[in-house]
């Protein structure tokens, strides 16, 4: 017997039981969305970041808030999250004072103020949805995916004792290739695991500092047009 050929990789996965082939293979399939999702949700957290970066300089460089919430209103898609708490809550402002304006009542600057900061925390969840997106999967994926793993190892390995019934002795040979296939079930959940644990442990840390920064701009904001209405 060619020991080497039979204990190869693809060897072990293609004479699996079928249950522990069906585990690996949905091992595969968890671990390949894992990784769409590592990736995409790597390139917008850092595209938030630094479209969050490039507005606050623009912010804070003192323009035309009237202009900025015109240019930000042109591209919503590509102006970054912070730009579109900023333009919910500055258009919102204008919408309210514009209502007041043309009803001629006497301007209640709480209630407009209170407007535009409810408009800016409603932008900031439905931006924190997004950026949070997949995170879930990722979490589960880095939990469950062990136990999938383990569990056809464990077939495996039953599988591989009551193969031994039919020896009439009983040699590491004879065992060996069946507990050598049943514990890559565990090294393939390993591998869905680990990348996706580290993830969701990255990402959650970005999302928590990106929401520090758009929660801090929303009281400063709102301190802004607290002085533009007196």
């Amino acid at each position: 017997m060619n020991v080497t050929q039979d204990l190869s990789f693809l060897s072990l996965i293609t004479n699996a039981h079928l249950i522990v082939q069906l585990i690996m293979a949905l091992l595969f399939i968890i671990s390949l969305t894992s990784w769409t999702y590592i990736f995409s949700k790597l390139f917008a957290i850092n595209s938030a970041r630094r479209l969050t970066v490039e507005f606050e300089k623009t912010f804070w460089a003192g323009g035309n808030l009237h202009a900025l919430y015109q240019n930000a209103g042109k591209d919503r898609a590509n102006s970054g999250p912070l730009a579109r708490i900023f333009e919910a809550g500055m258009g919102e402002f204008i919408k309210s004072k514009a209502a007041y304006t043309a009803s001629r009542d006497t301007m209640d600057t709480g209630a407009i103020l209170d407007s535009a900061r409810r408009a800016m925390r409603a932008a900031f969840q439905r931006e924190m949805d997004a950026l949070e997106s997949h995170l879930a999967f990722l979490a589960s994926v880095g939990s469950v995916s062990p136990y999938i793993g383990l569990l056809g190892t464990v077939w495996g390995i039953m599988n591989a004792f009551r193969g031994l019934a039919n020896v009439q002795q009983a040699t590491l040979a004879a065992v060996a290739p069946g507990i050598a296939e049943a514990l890559i079930a565990t090294a393939i959940g390993l591998f869905a695991a680990i990348p996706a644990f580290v993830a969701y442990n990255r990402f959650s840390y970005d999302v928590d500092r990106l929401a520090i920064r758009f929660e801090s701009f929303v009281e400063e904001f709102s301190n802004i047009l607290q002085r533009q209405s007196r």
